[in-house]
Formats: structure tokens, C-alpha cells, sequence
């Protein structure tokens, strides 16, 4: 049996635009900024041949039925095989899911990767990552993950499209970053994307606060643009109000990640220590989770 893993890191978006008019899912797609993490999703796939074809998905350990993207992702690679193989795919994801946090992306483009390589089915990296952002926008989990997961860092993507086609910006100094975020719930991303009005108040803001970070893009700008998009989109919960309301005097903002009920912010690492203590004194009801920004990109281990 043949094996390869593959990591992706998760993704936190704080604003972008919805850019789905080109009939090639190729060329759909978001403009967007955010930051990738260094907590993430591990993809194994284990393949060999067999009689039959058949596959087998798990999520923390636990069997799916309906893992959607996976099972996308999977169908697609069957052209590519010359004989029935058994396919086993265990992800295990480290962030929270349906949250925000780009696992749907992220484990779609870690499983391509994977089975490219268990297979043997020859894909260039950008035909491997193409296919797992189709299977997205099929799929309708996401629209710019996978070209977040491919690239990581902390950016603005400011040409819409799947790896190979959208353009990115990308952050200096990443290293001396870091993501405060607070998790309270999910949001599906299928639901949220499938709200016309959501859709409309998105594109009123989303492309003209991406042009603005291209034009000049800092972690002190990121967050500022981001919570002016969050209160426009108007999804703050009450929970998340707290945290925002209990931040912003001490000049410490925080935004809400597109789409999940999880309060952000990205700062400097001197500035880490100073939230953590104000959170654990003013927000009670949820606990802060500290990670870096991951430069790296999704890669086979």
C-alpha cells in the first residue's frame, strides 16, 4: 500500500470580494486578505490496487458519509487512474471546522497533493491544486481557500482565481506576527455564500478595502479594514460583540472570521501577552488560542 501526508494551514479571512462571473471554475474565485496559521489540516491518503474501486474517509478519526469535498476531489482523480485502486483518506484537522478557519480549502488541496502522490498519476503541483479549488467551488465551501492554503503567509489576493491563475500580495515579517482567536461556533460557508443580501453587502465594501491593502498593506490596516467590513456584513453575535467591546478601549481590534463564530486579530508578538491577560479578565465564556503565521504553504511531508 502507498502512502503520502500532506499538511495545510488553516486560514482566517478577514474581508474580500465575491468574484464568480467567469463560466470556468478556474477563473472563479475571491479578492480577499487574510492570514494563514501554523494550526492547520494533515491529509494521509493510503492507496493500492484492487478488484473494485472503493475509498473510505475519515475526519478525526471518525468514518464519513458525507464528506463532500473529499468525495469531489476523489472523483476527480478516478480519470486519471489506469486500474481500480482502494483509497483510504484520514484527515485530522487541528482547527475548528465550519468555523472560518479554511479546512474545507485546505483539506481538499492536502488530499489532491496526496493522492497525486500515493497514485502516481504524474499532476504538476498547479494541476493538483486546480483540481482541489474546483472541487470547492462545486462544491460552493469556498471560494479563495485553496489559493490561501497553496501560498500561506499573511496577504491580499488581489486577482481572483485557483492557483496557477490567481495573483497575490504577501507580508514582510510574518515571523514576528501572531493570531489571537477566540472560537465560539460554526457558520457554514455554503449557507452563508448562498444569502443574496450577504452576497450584495460582501461586494459593496469587499473589492474597494482589498484595493486599499494592496495599495499598502500593515497588520494595524488588515485589522481596521476587516472589522469596518465585519460590521457592514452585519453577523456580529452578541458573543462576539463582547469580545469587541471589551478590546477596542484598550486599542487592541479584533474582527470575525468570514464565516464563523470566532472572534481575531493578528499582532505583533510583543502585543500577545497584553491580550491574553485582558481577554481572561473581561471574556469568560470562551478560551483564547494563540498560533503563528505559516509561510510556508501547503507541502507533502
Amino acid at each position: 500500500m502507498r502512502t503520502a501526508r500532506a499538511f495545510a494551514p488553516g486560514h482566517l479571512t478577514g474581508l474580500f470580494q465575491i468574484c464568480v462571473e467567469p463560466e470556468d471554475p478556474v477563473l472563479k474565485g475571491a479578492r480577499g486578505s487574510g492570514v494563514s496559521l501554523t494550526h492547520g489540516t494533515y491529509t494521509t491518503v493510503k492507496a493500492e490496487s484492487s478488484e473494485a474501486p472503493s475509498h473510505k474517509v475519515f475526519i478525526n478519526g471518525e468514518k464519513m458519509r458525507d464528506a463532500v469535498i473529499s468525495e469531489n476531489v476523489l472523483s476527480k482523480y478516478q480519470p486519471q487512474l489506469t486500474e481500480p485502486h482502494r483509497i483510504i483518506v484520514e484527515h485530522v484537522i487541528e482547527t475548528p471546522i465550519t468555523a472560518g478557519f479554511g479546512t474545507s480549502g485546505g483539506g481538499a488541496l492536502s488530499l489532491s497533493l496526496a493522492l497525486n502522490q500515493a497514485l502516481g498519476t504524474g499532476l504538476t503541483r498547479v494541476e493538483a491544486a486546480q483540481i482541489a479549488h474546483v472541487a470547492e467551488i462545486e462544491c460552493g465551501t469556498g471560494l479563495g481557500s485553496v489559493f490561501a492554503a497553496d501560498n500561506g503567509g499573511f496577504g491580499v489576493l488581489y486577482a481572483p482565481g485557483a492557483p496557477g491563475v490567481g495573483e497575490a500580495m504577501h507580508y514582510e515579517g510574518s515571523d514576528e506576527l501572531s493570531v489571537i482567536y477566540l472560537h465560539y461556533g460554526p457558520m457554514p460557508t455554503r449557507e452563508a455564500l448562498a444569502d443574496p443580501g450577504l452576497r450584495r453587502r460582501i461586494n459593496e465594501l469587499g473589492g474597494s478595502y482589498v484595493d486599499e491593502l494592496y495599495g499598502e498593506l500593515t497588520p494595524e490596516r488588515f485589522m481596521s479594514y476587516s472589522r469596518r467590513f465585519t460590521e457592514h456584513v452585519g453577523l456580529v453575535t452578541p458573543r462576539l460583540r463582547k469580545v469587541f467591546d471589551a478590546t477596542d478601549p484598550e486599542g487592541y481590534t479584533f474582527t470575525m472570521a468570514m464565516f464563523g463564530e470566532v472572534a481575531f486579530t493578528l499582532r505583533h508578538n510583543e502585543d500577545v501577552e497584553p491580550i491574553l491577560g485582558l481577554l481572561r479578565e473581561r471574556v469568560t465564556d470562551a478560551h483564547p488560542v494563540v498560533c503563528g503565521v505559516d509561510t510556508g504553504g501547503t507541502v507533502l511531508l
